[in-house]
């Protein structure tokens, strides 16, 4: 279904306002009669009516009937004809898990910390299980994921699944992520760099949108890079380009989890930014520092705009190479906003030899903590596309999905 922008005030604006809040009501809620998304929204029947029947015609939702206290009624939900997809975003501390249709709308959604050093099957498991959970309460069953994409913060073998150097993430050395949890959930899963999905989600919806040569900067407990080049995710020869966190700045510098000395993460990773702060504070952890940066808190102020100086000389390396028209920066440091760019944004227009006026423009991720994750979801749909194009498409669901989509977003 197409984007019609509107007049803010307008007519059409009002309308598309009401279309979110009844899509948004139904996300939330599961399913819910057409009286009761009145009660919700505010709105009245009559216009959800009409809204419902318009979203029904264009296969965004879909409607059954019921019965209500003894009353009949027409119970609206999300249309899954289509088909679903599957998203995974593991992070060092955190792992997300969504539901979408391949229209790209995200009909349930799970995020939970994680151990320090956690385990590949342990945490493969609880995304399976999680999956499953999220399926019970939409009413849909494993059958109808189509893909599900899985983003994690180390360099993949896009083929094998395999982590591509050993001591990046401790426990899952040697583990084929996307053919284990493949199996768990009975679908095709693909794999690759979180930093990578970062990228094609702020390029297909974020802050990157229109930039076909541009840079996703993710700094979180570990540091890496997703390269949009011509409008492509750039993976490099062995698919691990975009490893900015183990650009080494100081051949004598601390070791890294990667072996080698000095690399960019053990000067702005999580743990060095924490380590650099914990002076009489036990427990701290990195939101913790930008929580205090933004209260106020000198020390803190000053260990991110410590971090940003040395992201932005880094970066300003990469951009003489590479010449991005914008970089956009996000992972769980990128909230402390101005208190992370404004340095970096000073040290990469020193840095850059086509001068300041002409530097990458420097910009917070539009997606936030959410980025990765989207990413992900939209590597599973392209995965689909593939092989509706491809002589032997991986399932005769994937093609009708695709063409599907095709009709309701034209």
């Amino acid at each position: 279904m197409s984007k019609i922008r509107a007049t803010p005030g307008s007519q059409s604006s009002l309308r598309e306002a009401n279309r979110a809040r009844i899509v948004d009501a139904v996300k939330h809620h599961g399913g819910l009669t057409q009286i009761e998304l009145a009660g919700v929204t505010g709105l009245s029947p009559a216009t959800v009516s009409n809204i419902v029947k318009e979203l029904a015609a264009a296969g965004v939702l879909a409607t059954n009937p019921s019965t209500r206290s003894g009353r009949r009624a027409h119970q609206v939900t999300l249309a899954r004809a289509l088909g679903l997809v599957a998203g995974v975003h593991f992070s060092e501390r955190h792992m997300r898990v969504a539901l979408s249709d391949v229209a790209h709308t995200v009909v349930a959604e799970q995020h939970m910390p994680l151990a320090k050093d956690h385990r590949a099957d342990n945490e493969l498991n609880r995304a399976a299980q999680l999956i499953t959970d999220m399926l019970e309460s939409v009413d849909a069953t494993h059958d109808e994921i189509l893909a599900v994409g899985l983003a994690m913060p180390a360099p993949m073998d896009l083929t094998s699944g395999l982590i591509t150097r050993t001591g990046i993430m401790r426990g899952w050395d040697g583990v084929p992520v996307a053919e284990s949890l493949g199996i768990r959930l009975n679908s095709p899963v693909y794999v690759d760099n979180n930093a990578n999905m970062g990228a094609l989600a702020e390029y297909r919806t974020g802050a990157l949108r229109g930039k076909p040569n541009s840079l996703y900067i993710s700094v979180d407990e570990g540091i890496g890079a997703g390269l949009i080049l011509n409008g492509t995710v750039f993976r490099g020869h062995n698919g691990t380009a975009g490893e900015f966190g183990h650009m080494v700045l100081n051949e004598d510098g601390a070791l890294c989890r990667c072996g080698n000395r000095g690399c960019l993460e053990t000067l702005v990773g999580g743990q060095a930014i924490i380590e650099s702060v914990r002076a009489g504070r036990r427990g701290l952890k990195l939101h913790d520092v930008v929580v205090k940066a933004i209260g106020g808190d000198a020390a803190c102020i000053r260990a991110i705009a410590d971090a940003g100086r040395h992201l932005g000389i880094a970066a300003a390396n990469l951009c003489n190479v590479f010449d991005p028209e914008r970089i956009a920066v996000g992972g769980e440091l990128s909230q402390a906003g101005e208190l992370l760019l404004g340095p970096m944004r000073h040290a990469l227009e020193r840095g850059v030899i086509v001068g300041p006026e002409r530097a990458a423009d420097l910009v917070q991720s539009q997606l936030g903590a959410r980025t990765e994750l989207l990413g992900a979801i939209a590597f599973a749909i392209d995965q689909l596309t593939i092989g509706a194009d491809s002589a032997t498409p991986s399932t005769p669901s994937a093609v009708s999905a695709v063409s599907a989509v095709s009709a309701v977003s034209s």
